[in-house]
């Protein structure tokens, strides 16, 4: 299958492939979409969605250990017969806009296994940590035939906040050594978290910190905490354990949440499709030379 030009793109034939599990076909449409190719909006909107397929978040601190704790997750979903998808969701070049991390090298053992696909997508400039087109990447996946969607982010800025709308279950990883920085860290944390990971619990003080980390949950909505040394392969069953229970017990109301935030963050993309920037500076250069110049009066005629 020929699909290596961006005009004229059979998305019938895409669509067709991807069901049929052609991983190929699935990486260029990844592509098509994070480049916006005419027809994409369209061609999203005849897929059919798996709406049993769970998108699992995982976000932290860079250094966490997000990357290894990723990579044995998807070793026990495997092991399970699950097919897992991945999206490593890294910072971008300010030259070329590509990803910089590029994950796929930290988790080569799953490259070429048939039960998985890895992808490295950049965040293109985003304010926060997830990537523009983030959203139609993942009904994406979740229209490939995947049991999982794991999404790991780059651990900066809003991006917690921003995993928690897209993500049926958030995993908050944090290290020992992160325990005077919990308790500023404190409301965003609880507002987004589904599951804590404490991860390099073979560091000193590691016990202090999960006991303070549950003192800091009383009165709040009871969230699990997992302690894992992902580098010796422990508490990682525990962890799947722990989403399957998630699994079991999830709350209808969220799920209408999650389709509310995915579908506000759609239509103001949409919206915001007509404003060009380049034209914005010239706009704005023309007019700020007047010494009555009023920016609000400026964006409320635009």
């Amino acid at each position: 299958m020929n699909i290596s030009a961006n005009k004229n793109v059979d998305w019938e034939l895409l669509k067709e492939s991807i069901q049929q599990n052609n991983r190929k076909a699935l990486a260029r449409c990844i592509s098509l979409i994070e480049n916006k190719v005419e027809g994409y909006e369209n061609f999203l909107s005849q897929i059919s969605i798996d709406r049993n397929a769970h998108i699992i978040g995982i976000t932290g601190p860079p250094g966490a250990g997000k990357s290894t704790l990723t990579d044995l997750l998807i070793a026990e979903l495997v092991a399970n017969g699950k097919k897992i998808a991945v999206l490593c969701v890294d910072p971008s070049s300010p030259f070329h806009f590509g990803a910089l991390l590029g994950d796929r090298i930290r988790m080569s053992d799953w490259y070429n296994h048939p039960d998985v696909f890895i992808r490295s997508m950049a965040t293109r400039g985003s304010l926060g940590g997830l990537g523009p087109q983030v959203i139609e990447i993942t009904d994406l996946l979740k229209a490939a035939n995947f049991d999982y969607v794991i999404i790991e982010t780059v651990g900066v800025g809003q991006s917690e906040v921003e995993i928690a709308g897209l993500a049926d279950i958030t995993i908050v990883v944090l290290v020992p050594e992160a325990g005077d920085e919990i308790q500023t860290m404190k409301a965003g944390l609880m507002e987004v978290a589904d599951i804590f990971v404490v991860n390099k619990c073979d560091r000193p003080e590691a016990d202090l910190f999960v006991r303070n980390l549950q003192h800091l949950m009383k009165n709040d909505k009871e969230i699990p905490v997992i302690k894992t040394i992902a580098s010796q392969k422990q508490g990682i069953k525990e962890l799947t354990e722990t989403i399957n229970k998630q699994q079991l017990n999830e709350n209808k109301e969220r799920k209408i949440l999650l389709l509310v935030e995915k579908a506000y963050q759609l239509i103001v993309q949409k919206k915001m499709q007509s404003i060009n920037k380049k034209d914005l500076i010239e706009k704005i250069k023309l007019s700020a030379v007047n010494q009555d110049f009023n920016l609000y009066k400026f964006v409320d005629a635009y």
